[in-house]
Order: C-alpha cells, then structure tokens, then sequence
C-alpha cells in the first residue's frame, strides 16, 4: 500500500487563504480530487490523506465529503477546537465519519506557550479514545514545547509535520537537530518526510542541499515511525509532483524493500489506522 501521507484540497477563496500571498500566486486557484488522482496514479500511489489547511469544522467537514465521494482519500486530518468547552460533543458527532483518522491545528500561527495550554490539552487528552492521531504542526523554535506535550501524554499517537519546518534556507540544523534527536525518543511520535523543499531556496535547491536534514530524521526516527508526504499542492512553489516524490525514493533507494515499502506507505496505514 503505498500512500501520499499529506496533501490539501481546497475552493481558493482569497479572503480565507490569506496566507497565500503574491509570492505564491501559483497556488490562488482551487486543488480538487481530480487534479491529485492523475499524479497519484502516475508514481503509483494508492491513496492519500487529506489534511487541514483551514482552522473550522466546515473544512474538516469539507474534506469528510471529499473522502466519500474519492475512495482514494484514504484519511481525513481535520481541525477541531481542541480549546473549546464542547470537544466532548464535537468528537462524538466527528467520530461517526469512518475518515476522520487526525486532528490538527496551526501552531506554527500560535504564541509561544500555545500547546502548555490547559484547555488546549484538556483537548489533546480526549483524542485516544476515538483512536485518532494528532499532527504537530510547528517552527522549529517549538520544538521544545512540543517534547513537553508529547511527553505529556506518552499513549496519544502524534505524527510532527514536516519535520518541525527545519531552516534550510538559512542552513541552520544545530539546534533543530538536537531537539529532533530529542523529540524522537518517545515511540508515540512519528515524523513526516514532507513540506521540505519549500524550507529550502524555492528556485535553487537540490537533493543534496536537503539530504543533511533527511540524515537527522531517519537517524532519528528511523524506518518505521517515517511517513512520506507531498504537501501537494503547496510543494508546487519549489518544484513538481515528480521532485518532490523523487527527493524522497533517491533518498530511501539504498534501504531494504521493507524499509521502502514501511516510509511510502505502510507506516501511514498503521499510524492512520487506514484501511485496506
């Protein structure tokens, strides 16, 4: 089973999408099923999971939808206010969608402190009983905090993103490396190999000005807590669907069939409890 473990869909909206600033105008239009399906079939993947990009219950609502009707997205990581009062009753209507499989939230927007939060937590520990993940989505200057949450709680299954969004650019790895290196000692997390050529120069990168930083992760985390991810359709600001899978299976090419197999897919069926 091989899976695209992180990718978006959205209807562009500018005034939702602000994010997306002129520098990126190449991503101001809507990304739908039918424009992954053709570059899934053509590397060989069999799914994909689609994750948030937008902090409300109509884009996890948005994306259930989308599941249903693409058997191909194979999970959904949706977005749920894990702060609110209400996560009870929000879980219980959610998890009666056989594709909610995650849950997310743009830390990386958040102040300091955000994931030590009570009520933020209080959220995180409702998350094991209806089996769901919870993808970390940070800057490397949170790293830290994000040792104290899982540390926090050592039987929720959390999967960080694109690797803590390392400095590339910047060549910077020292500090990043340590708390990667850190953050790795706990079993309950995982490491997505995704979103790393948009942390690098967009137009001038290479395979060997990422593999230093790909080292620190599966010296890391090693072949069975990695998944691949594309980030598509962001990643199309520093290169194609083909360079972004290609960074990775150059990579991985010297690692045993299993291994391969375990990165490209399999380990996101098991931490995403996807189903055949």
């Amino acid at each position: 089973m091989k899976i695209d473990a992180h990718q978006h869909f959205w209807y562009f909206n500018p005034q939702r999408d602000a994010w997306i600033t002129d520098d990126m105008r190449v991503l101001k239009r809507d990304f739908l099923p039918e424009d992954l399906q053709p570059l899934l079939k053509q590397h060989q993947f069999d799914g994909c999971v689609a994750v948030q990009a937008d902090t409300s219950e109509k884009e996890t609502e948005f994306l259930l939808n989308l599941a249903e009707q693409h058997p191909f997205i194979k999970g959904v990581v949706g977005w749920l206010d894990l702060c609110s009062d209400a996560i009870d009753e929000r879980l219980a209507h959610f998890s009666t969608y056989k594709n909610l499989k995650g849950l997310r939230h743009i830390v990386q927007a958040e102040p300091n402190g955000y994931m030590l939060r009570k009520d933020f937590q209080r959220g995180i520990s409702k998350l094991e009983k209806y089996n769901l993940t919870y993808d970390i989505l940070i800057f490397p200057h949170q790293l830290e905090e994000a040792i104290a949450l899982v540390n926090t709680f050592p039987n929720q299954k959390f999967i960080l993103d694109h690797c803590a969004k390392p400095y590339i650019k910047d060549g910077k790895i020292k500090t990043w490396k340590r708390h990667i290196e850190t953050l790795s000692g706990f079993e309950n997390v995982a490491c997505k190999v995704s979103g790393l050529t948009t942390e690098a120069d967009w137009k001038h990168w290479d395979n060997t000005t990422i593999q230093p930083y790909l080292d620190v992760v599966f010296n890391a985390f090693g072949t069975k807590r990695t998944l691949f991810g594309s980030d598509w359709p962001v990643s199309v600001l520093a290169g194609t669907y083909a360079e972004t899978v290609g960074l990775i299976e150059q990579y991985i090419a010297h690692f045993t069939e299993t291994e391969q197999q375990q990165i490209m897919g399999l380990n996101a069926k098991t931490w995403y409890h996807l189903k055949d």
